[in-house]
């Protein structure tokens, strides 16, 4: 019978342990967040969770949203009335364009052909051709429309209109609504699961989220999250929905609600930090990415463990926060000196 000493059997175990439970695949990407309150936009290194880069100069961006592809990112700048296109590598910027009054969120379709920006202001959705950068039309929606999403198949666009207590249908094959959906007290964002059946909304004044059935387009159910929730997002296998709790600068909410997307219970509230706004996740399901406005934060949340690994500082008032595979290039602090309005672009504060 062989024998062992102390040492060999410490390998062995390792050896096995490693073999039992082998280790989460590195994570390459990374993070970009729209900084609001500082006029800069943050991007981490999602292999590191640390601070790539901070890119100044964008003026009041209050979202930041990769494209498909993940080769650019788009953000609002509040006080140009613009949207900006930048290179998600080398951080050139690929051109901008305006947009409405107070504009609010920017999505890119599924194909990479559209852009769409909610103003909120004007209570209207500007289209845009994202290879050009020109706009093509303007829907009118509901009242101060803030964030929108599009459906996995490009057919339809989503926007929560925050001050009418409703949200709109937009057909991308037409550029014109469809419909407007009662959904209740101060929609902020919306989510479709990415099978296509359902879309979510973050009701703020609620502290819930409704369920939509997107063949219908009626409201089916609501689910009580935490207070003051903002943005929504459905994980790739769609079985949960993610919501952000911010709460108010007075009384801060400060968790992830988890939501079966099942049952419609919630299933964990991970805490993240004061003032839970933005939410992401990577394109695996595992991390969840939280930006917390009031703490000017980033929580990183492993969505199996439930729990918040790391917190990393952003710039001042994170709110959006998109997630791209495509990892950037250069380090530091680059001046993107976007501060004046370009082509006579309109000045304002969102």
């Amino acid at each position: 019978m062989p024998t062992y000493t102390p040492t060999a059997l410490l390998g062995a175990l390792v050896l096995t342990t490693a073999l039992a439970a082998p280790a989460t695949p590195a994570l390459s990407g990374a993070i970009w967040v729209a900084d609001e309150a500082g006029s800069s936009l943050t991007v981490i290194d999602a292999a590191t969770n640390k601070v790539r880069t901070t890119l100044t100069g964008v003026p009041a961006p209050h979202n930041v949203q990769l494209a498909p592809d993940g080769k650019s990112a788009w953000a609002v700048l509040g006080e140009n009335a613009q949207a900006v296109k930048i290179d998600s590598r080398t951080y050139q910027v690929l051109g901008r364009v305006d947009t409405g009054r107070s504009p609010a969120h920017v999505i890119v379709s599924p194909d990479g052909r559209r852009a769409y920006v909610t103003n909120g202001a004007d209570g209207t959705v500007s289209i845009i051709d994202a290879g050009t950068l020109k706009p093509l039309s303007t829907v009118k929606v509901g009242t101060s429309p803030h964030g929108l999403r599009a459906s996995a198949d490009g057919r339809l666009v989503l926007v929560a209109n925050l001050g009418s207590n409703s949200v709109s249908w937009i057909d991308t094959q037409t550029g014109k609504k469809l419909a407007d959906t009662a959904v209740g007290k101060a929609p902020a964002q919306v989510a479709f699961a990415p099978n296509g059946k359902n879309a979510y909304v973050s009701l703020r004044d609620e502290n819930a989220v409704a369920v939509l059935d997107v063949v219908t387009r009626k409201a089916t159910g609501k689910v009580k999250v935490g207070p003051g929730p903002i943005q929504v997002i459905v994980t790739p296998d769609n079985r949960f929905v993610l919501v952000a709790n911010q709460g108010t600068q007075a009384r801060p909410g400060n968790t992830l609600s988890v939501v079966d997307a099942a049952s419609l219970k919630v299933v964990a509230d991970i805490k993240t930090g004061d003032g839970a706004h933005g939410v992401t996740v990577d394109p695996n399901g595992r991390y969840a990415y939280v930006t917390n406005t009031y703490a000017s934060t980033l929580a990183v949340v492993d969505l199996k463990d439930r729990r918040t690994v790391t917190v990393i500082p952003t710039g001042l008032s994170p709110n959006g926060v998109s997630f791209t595979p495509v990892s950037a290039l250069p380090a530091g602090v680059k001046n993107l000196n976007l501060g004046q309005p370009a082509d006579g672009g309109h000045d304002e504060h969102h």
